[in-house]
C-alpha cells in the first residue's frame, strides 16, 4: 500500500512534529509513506490522510476523485465535520487502514462554463460580486432541470449542493440536510427577494442549467469555497453528477446523525 499525507500549510510551525510522528507510525507499519506537497504527488497513492480541517480536504477532493485515492480525514482543524478522527486518536486512524477498512463514496459535482469543468465536493455557488468596484446588487438568474423551468430568482445568488454539502453554506441560507445516500442534489437560493422562491431537492441524474438575467456586473463562481471564474449573461452554467467520486475511509460504526448532533453543537445537555 502506498500511502500519502496531505496537511494545511497553514498550520506547518505548529503541525511539523506531529506530521513528523505520523509519518513515521504509518511507516512502522510497513506502509510506504511521502509528504504531499503538491497534486502530482498523488500520483500512484492509495491513501491520503489528510490532516486538517474540512476546508483542507476540500483542497484536495477532486484531486483525489480524479486519481481514485482514498481519503482518512484527521481533524486539526475547527468544525472537521469531513474528518474521521481528532487529531490524538492518530493510532486508531492509522490501524483502521492498516485493518480491513470500508469506503464511503461521496457524489461530486461537474459544473461546466466558458468551455471550462470543475469538479466540486461540497457545492456551486454563483454570488454577486461584493468588493470594491464590482460591487452589485441583488442578481437574476433563472434555474431550469432538464429543460423545465424551475424559477427566477432575485436574489443574492445561488448554491447548488451535493448531501456532503448539504450541511455547509445551503443549511446556513435555509437548505434541507441531504444524507450522504440520497441520490439528489438540493439547490438553494441565497437571501432571496421573493415570498415563494425556496430550496428545491433534485434527483441527481438531471441535468441543471443555471442563465444570468440582466447582469450589471459579472457573477462570481465559486466551487467549494473557492472563486474560480467570473460570468455575464452571456454565459450558462452546467450541472450534472460527476463520474469522479471521493471515497473516504470510514469507521464501520460511522454514524451520520451522532456527528451531525456532535459537530453542528445542536444537541441539547
Amino acid at each position: 500500500m502506498k500511502s500519502g499525507i496531505y496537511y494545511n500549510k497553514h498550520y506547518l510551525s505548529e503541525i511539523k512534529l506531529y506530521l513528523e510522528r505520523l509519518r513515521n507510525s504509518i511507516e512502522e507499519k510497513n506502509i510506504n509513506c511521502i509528504i504531499v506537497n503538491c497534486f502530482t504527488d498523488l500520483d500512484g497513492l492509495d491513501v491520503l490522510f489528510v490532516l486538517g480541517g474540512d476546508g483542507t480536504i476540500l483542497n484536495v477532493a477532486a484531486e483525489c476523485a480524479k486519481r481514485g485515492v482514498k481519503i482518512l480525514g484527521i481533524n486539526y482543524g475547527h468544525l472537521g465535520f469531513l474528518t474521521e478522527y481528532e487529531s490524538e486518536k492518530v493510532g486508531e486512524a492509522i490501524g483502521l487502514v492498516c485493518g480491513n477498512f470500508i469506503t464511503q463514496k461521496r457524489t461530486m459535482l461537474e459544473v461546466e462554463c466558458k468551455g471550462k469543468t470543475y469538479l466540486a465536493l461540497n457545492d456551486l455557488v454563483i454570488q454577486r460580486s461584493t468588493g470594491g468596484n464590482d460591487f452589485t446588487n441583488t442578481v437574476e438568474l433563472r434555474a431550469e432541470i432538464d429543460g423545465a423551468t424551475v424559477d427566477n430568482y432575485q436574489s443574492d445568488g445561488i448554491i447548488v449542493s451535493t448531501p456532503t454539502g448539504s450541511t455547509a453554506y445551503s443549511l446556513s441560507a435555509g437548505g434541507s440536510i441531504l444524507t450522504p445516500d440520497i441520490n439528489a442534489f438540493i439547490m438553494t437560493p441565497i437571501c432571496a427577494h421573493s415570498l415563494h422562491s425556496r430550496p428545491v431537492v433534485y434527483n441527481d441524474n438531471s441535468t441543471l442549467k443555471i442563465f444570468p438575467l440582466n447582469v450589471r456586473m459579472p457573477l462570481n463562481i465559486i466551487l467549494d469555497g473557492k472563486i474560480v471564474d467570473t460570468i455575464d449573461e452571456s454565459v450558462t452554467v452546467n450541472v450534472k453528477k460527476s463520474q469522479n467520486f471521493a471515497e473516504f475511509i470510514v469507521c464501520r460504526e460511522n454514524d451520520f446523525f451522532n456527528k451531525l448532533l456532535i459537530k453542528l453543537n445542536i444537541w441539547s445537555k
